[in-house]
C-alpha cells in the first residue's frame, strides 16, 4: 500500500497553485485503463478459465505486463518485478498515451541499473484484479457489462497463481529473482514459499509475513469510506458521467492510506503548522498546508484508479498469511529455498520492521542472517520507493549472489 508513481514518491511538499490547477476538471467515474485506450508499452496475455481459492470462477482473464531487456537462450535471466497496491506494470518509461505517469522505479530498473536490463530480462505484470490492463472489476464481463461488484474475491495466492500462468506462457520455468515491495513483497514471499522450485532469489521489501489485525483494521476504515459514498452505488457506477462517480469516497480512502505510507517525522518537518495560503485556518476558512497536501493527492489518485479495484485489492492484502494451510508461518518460511534479501524501513508504521525480522529469521538462506536489512529513513513505508540508492545497492547484492 504505497505511492507507486514517480510523482507521488518524491518527498512530501506543499501544494502549489499550479498543482491545484491540474485538478480543476471533474474526475471520471473510474480512472481505470479501458479497452480502446492506448496500450502504451503494455503487452497482453490472455488465458482460459480461472478458479479462485474461494471457488469463484472467471471464464477467462488477461494479464497486462511490460518487459525490458532480452530473455537469453537458456531462459535463466528473467526477473519478476511486482508492484504494490496502487501500482501497475509501468516500472520505467515516460508518461504518455496509455500511461498517465512515468515509471515508478526507474532508478532501479534499467540499463546499468541495480536491476540491469543489459543483463536481466525484466517482467512487470499488473496484478490480477488491477485496473491498468489486467482483468479486474472495471473489465468487461462476458455479458457485455463491467464486472463491477460481481468481480470475485481474490487472495494473494490467487494473484500469484495468475502470475505463474504468465510465466508459463513466456516459457520461464525458474525466475532468476522475484522482487517486490509492500503488496508486491507479499506476492514475492508467496512465490518463494508456495512455488520454491521456481524462484532462485527473492527480494522482499517492506512486507509482512501476515497482515495483522491492526493492518486489517486500518484497511476496513478505507473500504468503508468508499462504500458510504452515495455515488458508489454498491459498485455499479461505471455509466456515471465525469464528477458523478465515487471520487469523494475513493479520495478519502487514499488520504487515510497516505498517512500510513509516510512517517510523522517527515510530515512534521515538511509541513510543521504552516498554512496553505494567507487565509487563516483559525475560523476564517483557511487550511493547514498538510490538509491541502492530502486533499490534492487524494483527488489526483481518483484520476488513475478505480474504486471497485481498490476494494478487491485491499481485500486481497487482508488475505495475506504465508503460513495459512502450511503449518504456520515458521513452517512456510522454512520451505523457502531461494536466496533472500529481506529489507524493512525503521520508520515504517504500516508494516513495522518486526515483521521483516520474522521473515528473515524463518528463511534458511538470507543475505544477512537472522535479521532483515534495516533502512534508516524519515520517509516511512515509502522509503523503499524513495531511497533508491540504498535499496539499489542491496538489490545488486541479491542479484550477484
Amino acid at each position: 500500500m504505497d505511492w507507486q508513481t514517480s510523482e507521488d514518491t518524491v518527498p512530501s511538499a506543499p501544494v502549489t497553485e499550479a498543482d491545484a490547477r491540474l485538478l480543476l476538471g471533474r474526475p471520471p467515474a473510474t480512472g481505470a485503463w479501458r479497452d480502446g485506450d492506448p496500450a502504451g508499452a503494455r503487452h497482453f496475455a490472455t488465458f482460459g478459465s480461472f478458479r479462485t481459492e474461494s471457488r469463484a470462477s472467471l471464464p477467462a482473464f488477461r494479464i497486462a505486463y511490460e518487459t525490458w531487456g532480452e530473455l537469453n537462450p537458456a531462459r535463466d535471466n528473467a526477473v519478476l518485478v511486482l508492484h504494490a497496491l496502487t501500482g501497475d506494470s509501468h516500472v520505467r518509461g515516460p508518461a504518455g498515451p496509455g500511461h498517465p505517469t512515468s515509471g515508478w522505479w526507474e532508478d532501479i530498473v534499467g540499463p546499468g541499473g541495480p536491476i540491469d536490463t543489459d543483463r536481466w530480462f525484466v517482467v512487470a505484470p499488473n496484478m490480477l484484479g488491477g485496473c491498468q490492463g489486467s482483468t479486474g472489476p472495471a473489465s468487461i464481463a462476458p455479458d457485455g457489462y463491467e464486472w463491477a461488484s460481481r468481480f470475485p474475491y481474490l487472495t494473494i495466492r490467487d494473484q500469484v497463481t495468475a502470475q505463474a500462468r504468465l510465466a508459463d506462457s513466456l516459457g520461464i520455468d525458474v525466475w532468476a529473482a522475484v522482487v517486490g515491495g509492500s503488496m508486491g513483497g507479499m506476492h514475492a514471499l508467496e512465490w518463494a514459499a508456495g512455488l520454491p522450485d521456481r524462484v532462485s532469489r527473492v527480494g522482499i521489501l517492506s512486507a509482512p509475513p501476515v497482515n495483522t489485525a491492526d493492518q486489517i483494521a486500518l484497511n476496513s476504515v478505507q473500504l468503508e469510506a468508499i462504500g458510504i459514498d452515495p455515488r458508489f452505488q454498491g459498485g455499479e457506477y461505471y455509466d456515471a458521467g465525469d464528477g458523478a462517480g465515487p471520487s469523494r469516497g475513493l479520495a478519502l480512502a487514499r488520504r487515510m492510506a497516505l498517512l500510513n505510507y509516510r512517517s510523522p517525522t517527515e510530515l512534521n518537518q515538511r509541513f510543521q503548522r504552516t498554512w496553505q495560503s494567507d487565509v487563516s485556518p483559525f475560523g476564517h476558512g483557511g487550511r493547514f498546508a498538510v490538509e491541502s497536501y492530502l486533499d490534492f493527492h487524494g483527488n489526483k489518485f481518483t484520476r488513475r484508479f478505480d474504486a471497485n479495484t481498490y476494494i478487491r485489492l485491499v481485500e486481497a492484502m487482508n488475505s495475506h498469511d504465508v503460513g495459512r494451510d502450511r503449518g504456520g508461518v515458521d513452517d512456510a518460511l522454512a520451505a523457502v529455498t531461494a536466496t533472500a534479501l529481506v529489507l524493512g524501513i525503521d520508520s515504517d508504521r504500516l508494516f513495522p520492521i518486526d515483521g521483516q525480522h520474522r521473515i528473515a529469521r524463518g528463511i534458511p538462506n538470507t543475505l544477512d542472517g537472522n535479521e532483515a536489512v534495516v533502512l534508516v529513513s524519515d520517509f516511512g513505508h515509502d522509503g523503499f520507493l524513495i531511497e533508491t540508492h540504498t535499496v539499489g545497492a542491496h538489490l545488486r547484492r541479491l542479484l550477484a549472489s
